[in-house]
């Protein structure tokens, strides 16, 4: 008997649901739910934090975007100097 008591016990798993990240205790065996949680609502910001926040996205954007420009550039000047390296070899050798 404490064999199925066991089994009962680990058929019991936990499910937290993506949207609003509630917990649900689902019987496996019997395909019902055991228990439920919610989780308290999060607090919603106003509009100026909304704004605030997709102003620092925007700069961050910004600052990420000429970043990787000047990688670029600098990649590229490199390979330029590589090149007219290599090109100077070749006139050497002549």
């Amino acid at each position: 008997m404490a064999m199925a008591e066991d089994t009962k016990k680990s058929s019991v798993f936990q499910v937290i649901c993506p949207c609003c990240q509630s917990v649900l205790w689902v019987d496996g065996v019997l395909g019902e739910v055991v228990k439920t949680e919610k989780r308290a609502a999060q607090k919603k910001g106003t509009l100026e934090d909304l704004l605030a926040r997709e102003k620092r996205r925007q700069k961050e954007f910004g600052r990420k975007f000429e970043a990787t420009a000047e990688l670029e550039r600098q990649k590229k000047e490199k390979a330029k100097q590589a090149f007219e390296k290599a090109l100077g070899r070749i006139g050497e050798e002549d």
